[in-house]
């Protein structure tokens, strides 16, 4: 797969596009963040005849909207002036505060962050085959190790397993585990075969969808593709549950002939394929959008199995909405679903520092409306299943932006200490 960074980048924007400036966009964009474009999606996803409006060209392909206006600026005329070393300084310091990395992120390459589930990030060849312009994972990208998580091997997998005998669930993830070749595969997964304790296995991939030559041995196809499939199917054989987890943003990356061959194969080794997305603005931000996506994912054999909230902070600030906009895309969807054709897909789901929070919708209490949170997975395992009232808020885009209802519903919901005329009944 040809893959287009840097000044090719702008180059095939030019080109494809027509439009100049927005390869100048791009150009200025990507300096601050890096961006990945490969073939598949240069030639099979983007309609560059509809860009910059193009829902996957605003997902895949640095544009002016991903900086402030004064911050596109600061770096454009840096650029301008050719100062290198000045131009360093202007990029860092949008970097940090972009993405300001805290004191104590956990950077771990194996983390036991939920009850039974154990994070491996595999020490080879995690890159990304389309890093989304939504996506939070930009540190491997900037190129400063420093920020990026610390690598693991299936030796320190192995030693946590041993001290946790609790664990029953291994997801593979980091930028793409499926980048690495079947036999780097293979050294993470025979491990966790020999394992009787681990009964579920998960792996974090976007191949599915931007490089579905990974699975493929036709022309342009991986060399090892059948040994890949292999590895999947000892998997399955050995009775553990698999699946590969893909985020899947909009129904045309679905529509390659390339893609659903690639789908096709991958679920015939007896793996499953569940699904999740943000709601993204100006990408899927349409009832129907989505409505259609879980038809034809269904239709192909793929589980849909989340829908996301896009924090919409820093970089990602413009693809964010209001969590009320969000719930009220996630109700006409499932409205608009054909029984029997598309399952009903939870409320939208924030993954915050407590853990996965689904808000499933809003009710009318005593005092006025409120959203419904609930805990489906959390760091402290007494807080699992919790539910929590927050007051509606029509601008608010997070948890932490929100107000308790009621005393116990600090819980869920950070807020200033609450009054007499917040308890409800």
């Amino acid at each position: 797969m040809t893959v287009f960074t840097g000044h090719r980048l702008a180059r095939l924007i030019a080109d494809r596009t027509g439009q100049p400036a927005l390869a100048h966009d791009a150009d200025v964009v990507g300096r601050v963040l890096p961006f990945r474009v490969g073939s598949h999606a240069a030639d099979e996803l983007i309609d560059w005849s509809r860009a910059p409006g193009d829902p996957l060209y605003r997902l895949l392909v640095p544009h002016r909207d991903l900086l402030a206006p004064a911050d596109f600026a600061a770096v454009e005329q840096t650029l301008r002036g050719g100062d290198r070393g000045r131009l360093g300084l202007v990029v860092d310091g949008l970097r940090e505060r972009l993405d300001p990395h805290p004191a104590g992120r956990d950077t771990e390459a194996v983390r036991h962050t939920y009850p039974g589930t154990l994070l491996v990030l595999p020490d080879r060849r995690r890159t990304c085959p389309a890093p989304c312009a939504s996506c939070s994972r930009r540190p491997p990208n900037t190129g400063d190790p420093a920020l990026g998580p610390a690598r693991g091997g299936p030796e320190a997998m192995t030693a946590r397993l041993a001290r946790h005998p609790e664990i029953t669930d291994v997801v593979l993830e980091g930028e793409d585990p499926l980048a690495m070749r079947a036999a780097e595969l293979d050294a993470y997964v025979s491990p966790l075969l020999a394992t009787p304790q681990v009964r579920t296995i998960r792996i974090r991939t976007r191949a599915v969808i931007h490089a579905p030559e990974r699975f493929l041995t036709s022309t342009g196809g991986a060399a090892d593709a059948d040994d890949l499939l292999r590895v999947l199917e000892r998997v399955v054989a050995a009775g553990r549950r698999l699946s590969l987890l893909v985020h899947l943003t909009h129904p045309r990356e679905l529509d390659p002939a390339p893609t659903r061959r690639a789908v096709a194969r991958i679920l015939a080794t007896g793996a499953a394929i569940r699904t999740q997305a943000p709601v993204l603005r100006h990408v899927n931000d349409d009832a129907a959008v989505w409505a259609r996506m879980w038809r034809e994912q269904t239709a192909l054999g793929l589980v849909p199995y989340r829908m996301l909230v896009e924090r919409g902070s820093g970089a990602h600030r413009c693809f964010g909405l209001p969590l009320a906009e969000v719930v009220a895309v996630h109700a006409e969807a499932v409205r608009q679903r054909v029984r029997g054709l598309a399952p009903v897909v939870g409320g939208p789901v924030m993954s915050t520092e407590l853990g996965a929070l689904a808000v499933d919708g809003v009710v009318r209490l005593g005092q006025g409306p409120a959203f419904v949170l609930r805990a489906l997975k959390a760091r402290d395992p007494a807080l699992a299943g919790a539910v929590a009232y927050a007051r509606f808020d029509p601008a608010a885009r997070w948890w932490d932006e929100l107000t308790p209802y009621g005393p116990r519903d600090r819980i869920l919901i950070p807020g200033e200490p609450l009054t007499a005329a917040d308890v409800v009944g």
